[in-house]
């Protein structure tokens, strides 16, 4: 068993001094066995926590670290940002030389906006949505989820197309009756609340690629029908890409498929590891924010010059000749490694995958596209498998719900010694 004792010293500090011991839920490890691990230092592929312990991480803080943990390019950078001072709340270059490094290589969007996070770059680009449409519904999908922002924290009702109920203490039901609620990869309840509310919904928000509640990767056809629906009804197409955004392609789901949406958020990568979101479309809709126009949306910290000093540096590696297609073949070459082993065992498993995006599923379907088809039965499978996993120097988001991240400091030989360790797990978990 892998040695907690320092961890499990600082969590009994944490938790006298925030609630449940942590600052996001899912680092509490409620899903999985035993206390949090108390992660030290990372440096490439590798993490360290206050033990000693060495694991690969396939967690990459969640996804923004495409390059690997310490990138030198990237520290390189923020060292040299920090020379000049922390923060400003003022136009920095900085904030030009990113935005100008996104909207050259991205034709889905002409303005961009900076702020802090992924929550609040989709928090401000729903109040957009309402401000440019004037309407004040918005549609989401079950199994998506698009930060803490209360007319979000939704969770399906009764029915195909039906108003949401609050999923958190703490959000009126009178925001809920803004949000509906439908099920993925279901056209006719699409059809049914457009019907019903079309000329009240400011738009329909999805990620292209669902990656918070387990890999939910949707046929493009889906996401078509979704383009020619919103076209046909004046209701804006809204990609959350905060996950997908320079992931799977430099612009995301919507270069993969081919579909341009009306708004889209990014996050994660576009901070290097630093915290940061971006949200963004055309000039006549972006001309709606204040100071231009009536939609307010302000942050102090928008467009920190350390953050945006680190995305520079990160994104320019990702316009690198081949960086997605080489992300994707690792990853699909480490995937199915152990998707062939797991069939010739005949296990109730299956990985699934897209870009350098992956997802542990207990089971042997060829696809899941909907939250409703997640057993969640399986998930005592996965806490088994993830304390075998974790002995065997593998760290991975601590829920089986989320996907897991490879990133450019995962070579073929690390990749393929920890598909060898996937599979003595698996062995281990369902042999």
């Amino acid at each position: 068993m892998v040695s907690r004792k320092k961890s499990e010293q600082l969590f009994e500090k944490a938790k006298t001094l925030f609630p449940g011991g942590v600052n996001s839920p899912v680092r509490a490890f409620k899903s999985v066995e035993g206390v949090p691990l108390f992660i030290k230092k990372g440096d490439g592929c590798k993490i360290w926590d206050e033990d000693g312990n060495e694991f690969i991480d396939f967690c990459c803080s969640w996804g923004p670290l495409i390059l690997g943990h310490n990138h030198p390019v990237v520290r390189k950078a923020i060292e040299s940002a920090l020379q000049n001072g922390t923060s400003f709340g003022a136009p920095t270059q900085l904030e030009n030389e990113l935005g100008e490094l996104i909207i050259k290589n991205n034709p889905f969007i002409e303005k961009i906006r900076f702020v802090s996070s992924g929550t609040e770059a989709v928090m401000s680009a729903i109040r957009l949505a309402r401000g440019y449409t004037g309407r004040n519904k918005i549609l989401k999908f079950e199994g998506c989820y698009h930060g803490h922002a209360d007319s979000l924290l939704v969770k399906a009702g009764s029915g195909l197309a039906t108003f949401g109920t609050s999923s958190s203490a703490g959000v009126p039901e009178s925001f809920s009756r803004e949000t509906i609620v439908v099920p993925l990869n279901d056209e006719n309840a699409i059809l049914e609340a457009v019907e019903k509310y079309k000329n009240e919904i400011a738009c329909i928000v999805i990620e292209p690629i669902p990656a918070n509640n387990g890999l939910l990767l949707q046929k493009k056809e889906f996401l078509q029908f979704l383009r020619d629906v919103c076209t046909k009804n004046g209701i804006l197409l809204f990609f959350d890409e905060v996950i997908s955004g320079f992931r799977v392609a430099f612009s995301g789901a919507a270069e993969l498929y081919g579909i341009k949406p009306d708004l889209v958020t990014y996050g994660k990568i576009i901070g290097g590891g630093m915290p940061v979101g971006a949200y963004g479309a055309s000039n006549e809709i972006m001309s709606c924010i204040s100071p231009l126009g009536d939609v307010y949306q302000a942050g102090t910290l928008s467009g920190n010059p350390v953050s945006m000093a680190a995305g520079i540096a990160q994104l320019k590696q990702c316009l690198t000749p081949d960086f997605y297609q080489n992300q994707e073949n690792r990853t699909k070459q480490f995937v199915e490694k152990i998707n062939i082993y797991s069939r010739s065992k005949n296990y109730n498993f299956e990985i699934f995958t897209i870009g350098s995006i992956f997802w542990l599923a207990f089971s042997q379907q060829e696809s899941i596209r909907s939250a409703s088809e997640i057993d969640g039965a399986t998930m005592n499978d996965f806490k088994k498998l993830y304390s075998i996993l974790l002995d065997k120097g593998i760290y991975l988001g601590p829920s089986g719900y989320e996907v897991g991240f490879i990133s450019q400091a995962h070579t073929v030989e690390v990749l393929n010694d920890c598909a060898e360790k996937f599979c003595r797990a698996l062995d281990l978990t369902l042999g």
